[in-house]
């Protein structure tokens, strides 16, 4: 049977996975042991898959499929950061980051090609969306990052992909069912067992959904702010008008587990003269009276035909510290992975091997 027609394994839900095996006149039990040896021990060759029956690995190798997407490119920077661009079943390709740390990293992942935002300041929304990506697609973007670093069967304690951040390439709110889907997989404590504390999905402000993540995943909340009032974030962010600074600062008030121990985190862009002055940080400080949050500033990172400039050291540093003087953490991110376009802002694949959507913010 060609690969085409055997069914990909990597995002069903335990309760697809169980349905596949019925069909094929397996008991359920089988479901724990695929589940462990797709997500604890990466393997892919059902002939390794050696707690099952030699003649059940031969029928599952005929009907059914581990998958990965395909690594087109692999950058490393000077910083050791790494970017791969994968490519999809259908040939078109995103992008995702590895940011290490000396005991830990994050995977950056993305959730569509392209993006309907168009927020000025994002190298992503210069190119339009194409398609939301699948749950296996979400998946396996951790999956193969785990193949390049070697860190299969997943480890229990230490690990060097100890984190997940859902903030690279595309909305992950306007692509909800997949994302949230990809997110209790990763979770699985049977599987891959990342910890939903060490999970964080970044949204530019899709208000009618951020109750709903808060209740239904428990992951963290970072919200992509990058402006302190309308008239700013309208010019910088179309999302804005649609969602309003006033109903963003509501839902993030009220989502779901938001305390002084789980902070929501405002990332905010520096972009200078724009939104870096002084007055901007104390109208920031009024905005988010009464959210448990911190900031993450982040120095415009400078991309091919980028309309903006990064502000200078001393004018983000006391933008900084009026914020802290307020009582919030607020430090400067120092910018990774910038040599292979890596950082914040940077992401973007030239995919458009398919028809593309076409979306209203």
């Amino acid at each position: 049977m060609t690969t085409a027609k055997r069914r990909n394994l990597v995002g069903l839900s335990r309760n697809e996975l169980a349905a596949e095996m019925e069909a094929i006149g397996e008991k359920p039990f089988r479901v724990k042991q695929f589940w462990h040896w797709i997500y604890h021990q990466g393997e892919t060759d059902f002939a390794n898959m050696t707690t099952l029956a030699k003649p059940l690995r031969e029928r599952l190798a005929d009907d059914f499929r581990v998958w990965r997407p395909e690594v087109v490119r692999e950058q490393v920077s000077k910083d050791r950061t790494r970017k791969w661009l994968f490519r999809f079943e259908d040939g078109n390709e995103a992008e995702t980051v590895f940011i290490p740390e000396d005991d830990r990293g994050a995977v950056c992942l993305s959730t569509q090609i392209g993006c309907t935002l168009g927020c000025r300041f994002c190298h992503t929304g210069t190119q339009a969306l194409v398609r939301d990506l699948g749950t296996a697609e979400i998946v396996g973007q951790v999956m193969a990052a785990r193949d390049s670093c070697g860190e299969w069967p997943s480890p229990q304690d230490e690990r060097l992909l100890s984190n997940v951040v859902v903030m690279g390439m595309g909305e992950p709110l306007y692509n909800y069912d997949a994302v949230a889907k990809a997110l209790r997989i990763l979770m699985d404590p049977e599987g891959i067992a990342i910890s939903k504390r060490r999970i964080t999905l970044s949204t530019a402000g899709v208000v009618p959904m951020m109750d709903r993540l808060g209740r239904e995943t428990g992951v963290k909340l970072a919200v992509s702010l990058h402006a302190a009032t309308d008239e700013v974030r309208n010019r910088i962010m179309p999302i804005n008008k649609k969602y309003p600074l006033a109903q963003l600062m509501k839902a993030c008030r009220e989502y779901p587990g938001a305390s002084n121990a789980k902070r929501i985190t405002f990332e905010y862009l520096l972009l200078k003269d724009i939104n870096d002055s002084p007055e901007d940080a104390r109208k920031l400080v009024k905005l988010v009276k009464e959210i448990p949050c911190k900031f993450n500033l982040i120095p415009f990172n400078a991309w091919p035909g980028a309309p903006y400039k990064t502000p200078p050291v001393a004018r983000a540093q006391e933008f900084s510290r009026i914020l802290n003087d307020a009582g919030y953490s607020a430090p400067i991110r120092v910018p990774r992975g910038r040599d292979i376009l890596a950082a914040c802002g940077q992401l973007r694949s030239d995919s458009a091997r398919v028809q593309r959507k076409t979306g209203a913010v």
